[in-house]
């Protein structure tokens, strides 16, 4: 939390208009999972790419591509410089561009806050957790690969699983139904809510919090 201060008032002792300039004033980097292309777009495994774009619509940012393989954002609408970063290497490649990023920007491991779909909660839940295993999850497995370790933060979005197990693959690729809307606009609300608690009231408070309120 101290260093997190100390990040926020150097940040905002310098001039706005060169915050493009100025990558040391990042704070935390948010990275959203999911597969490039329009045939992926709104489907369930790209949760964490539906999850950017509602924020870039909400607080009216746009993603660039870089020379890191990833889309890219930075924004100060939460107060603070944060990145936000929608790689474009697919999702079992996602690690090699957020290595690459967290390189360039000098980011500590447990700043990085990655928000993935989980096929292990149901629609509607969402969880907080750190150094964990992949747990099945191809972005997961590459970025605890590139990053040398599972200490970065992961916001667990539920998107359900199919009652026939043979059927996950189609099940992670489908869209959401219309009857589903309402539940995943509510939970793009909680993520959000995850994501800030984490970075304004520290890990263990975002846990507790967030975990304990679906529990």
């Amino acid at each position: 939390m101290k260093r997190l201060l100390e990040k926020i008032v150097l940040f905002f002792s310098t001039s706005r208009q060169k915050f493009d300039r100025i990558e040391e004033n990042i704070v935390y980097v948010v990275v959203g999972l999911g597969n490039p292309g329009k045939e992926y777009a709104v489907t369930r495994h790209n949760i964490g790419f539906i999850f950017l774009d509602y924020l870039a619509e909400k607080y009216r940012f746009t993603f660039k591509g870089t020379k890191w393989q990833a889309e890219t954002a930075k924004d100060l609408s939460w107060g603070y410089p944060v990145l936000f970063v929608k790689p474009q290497t697919y999702m079992n490649r996602s690690g090699s561009a957020v290595r690459a990023i967290a390189d360039f920007y000098q980011i500590d491991v447990d700043k990085i806050i990655v928000v993935h779909d989980d096929l292990d909660l149901p629609l509607g839940r969402t969880k907080i957790i750190t150094n964990r295993g992949a747990g099945g999850h191809n972005g997961i497995r590459s970025l605890i690969e590139h990053l040398g370790g599972k200490d970065f933060v992961r916001v667990r979005v539920g998107i359900g699983r199919p009652d026939n197990v043979e059927k996950v693959s189609d099940f992670v690729l489908s869209r959401f139904g219309q009857d589903e809307a309402p539940m995943v606009l509510e939970e793009l609300h909680r993520i959000e809510t995850a994501v800030r608690l984490v970075m304004e009231e520290g890990l263990s408070v975002a846990m507790n919090r967030v975990n304990t309120d679906q529990s």
